[in-house]
C-alpha cells in the first residue's frame, strides 16, 4: 500500500514569494498523477515538498496515514528520477544501480538480484559493465529509473525526466514508463510542462497556473471538460480557440459572424442573455460545410489531418484540424461549423456547464 495525502500545502520563500498555494491531493494506490502546467507553475517545487527536498511551509502531508510532513527526504520511503539523470560518472551503470542499497550495507547477493532485475525489466543487462558516457540520453534515463526500481520505494517521483531527450526519445522512454508503471503497479507521481506526456501516461491530472491548482482529473476530463478557460487552452493540441461573443436569442453573435445554438445551449446560456461570454472551439470540433464562412491563410498537411489556418468574421484567427488532405491556398473561403462548444464567463473565465455537442 502507498496512499499519500497532500493537505492545504503552500510554499512560501524567504523573501515572501509565494510558489504553491493550498495544494490538496489525495493519491491511490498504484496511481500515476501527473503534475503539468507551463514554466513556473510549481509544480516542480511541489514534488520536492513531497520527496522532502523542500520545507512545506504550511499544511500536511501523509504517506499510508503517517504524517511524514517533518521526516526527512531519506526516510520518506520515495524514491526520485531527475531530469539531468544525476548518474556517477566513474561508476559501472550496476555501480550506479546498487549505490544506495550499497549505502544501506544491504546483502551482496540479495542487491545482485535486485540490480540484475530492474536491468531485465529495462533492458540494461547488457549495459551494466558500462559507464554513464558509453549510453544514449534515453539509456542513461533508463539506469536512473533502474537505480529507484532497486530501492522498492512506496511512492517514485518524476520530476520532468524526459525533457532533455529529442523528440524520438522522448516518445519511446515514455512509453517504457507507463509500462513500467503497470508492471509494477506503483504509486507515481510525474511532473512535466508537457501536455501529451500529461495526457498519454496519466491516471488523473492536476493542471497548475501561478502556484494554484487548476483542476484535478481524468486525462479525458480536462480535455473534455476542462473547468476553466486556462485548462481548455493548456490541454489540447493545437490549442482551443477563442472568440469574444454575445448571447442573443438563439445564436451567439461574434464580431463579423453568428453560431446557432442548441436547445440545450439556450438553456445554459439563458442567464448570459445579452452578455458577453467566451466561446472555445477546438480545432478537432471545426467541420467542414456549416454557413461560417473562414478564409484561410495558411495550410499543413499532417498526413490523415489537415490543419487549416484561417479567419472568420473581422479577423477571428482560427485554428480547424479537418480529416483527410486538402489543399487549400491563401485566400481560399471554406464554409465550416462547429461540431462541440464550450463557454467560459467573461470576468471569471469559469466553464459554463460544460461544453455540449
Amino acid at each position: 500500500m502507498a496512499e499519500l495525502k497532500v493537505q492545504h500545502v503552500d510554499k512560501i520563500y524567504d523573501n515572501n514569494v509565494q510558489a504553491v498555494f493550498d495544494f490538496n491531493l489525495d493519491v491511490k494506490d498504484g496511481e500515476l498523477i501527473v503534475l503539468v502546467g507551463p514554466s513556473g507553475c510549481g509544480k516542480s517545487t511541489t514534488l520536492r515538498m513531497i520527496a522532502g527536498l523542500e520545507d512545506i511551509s504550511a499544511g500536511k502531508l501523509f504517506l499510508d496515514g503517517k504524517d511524514i510532513t517533518q521526516t526527512p527526504a531519506k526516510d520518506r520511503d520515495m524514491a526520485m528520477v531527475f531530469q539531468n539523470y544525476a548518474l556517477y560518472g566513474h561508476m559501472t551503470i550496476y555501480e550506479n544501480m546498487a549505490f544506495s542499497l550499497t549505502l544501506r550495507k544491504e546483502n551482496p547477493n540479495v542487491i545482485h538480484k535486485k540490480v540484475l532485475a530492474a536491468a531485465e525489466i529495462l533492458g540494461l543487462t547488457s549495459q551494466l559493465n558500462k559507464k554513464p558516457s558509453q549510453l544514449s540520453g534515453g539509456q542513461r534515463q533508463r539506469v536512473a529509473m533502474g537505480r529507484s526500481i532497486v530501492r522498492n520505494p512506496k511512492v517514485f517521483l518524476f520530476d520532468e525526466p524526459l525533457s532533455n531527450l529529442d523528440a524520438k526519445l522522448r516518445g519511446a522512454t515514455r512509453r517504457e514508463i507507463l509500462l513500467l508503471h503497470k508492471r509494477l503497479k506503483a504509486t507515481m507521481l510525474y511532473v512535466t510542462h508537457d501536455q501529451t506526456e500529461a495526457l498519454t501516461l496519466a491516471d488523473r491530472i492536476v493542471c497548475m497556473s501561478m502556484g494554484h491548482v487548476q483542476q484535478v482529473g481524468t486525462p479525458l476530463e480536462l480535455y473534455d471538460a476542462p473547468a476553466n478557460r486556462f485548462v481548455a487552452s493548456f490541454i489540447g493540441l493545437p490549442p482551443m480557440n477563442f472568440f469574444d461573443v454575445t448571447v442573443r436569442e438563439g445564436e451567439l453573435e461574434g464580431h463579423g459572424f453568428r453560431v446557432k445554438l442548441t436547445e440545450e445551449e439556450k438553456g445554459m446560456l439563458l442567464p448570459y442573455a445579452g452578455k458577453e461570454i467566451d466561446l472555445g472551439v477546438r480545432p478537432e470540433d471545426v467541420i467542414g460545410g456549416g454557413e461560417i464562412a473562414m478564409n484561410v491563410f495558411s495550410n499543413e498537411n499532417l498526413g490523415m489531418n489537415t490543419l487549416v489556418h484561417g479567419h472568420i468574421g473581422q479577423n477571428n484567427k482560427i485554428s480547424a484540424k479537418l480529416r483527410g488532405w486538402y489543399d487549400y491556398k491563401d485566400g481560399d473561403n471554406v464554409n465550416i461549423a462547429f461540431s462541440r462548444k464550450h463557454f467560459f464567463d467573461k470576468e471569471t473565465g469559469v466553464a459554463i456547464g460544460r461544453g455540449q455537442k
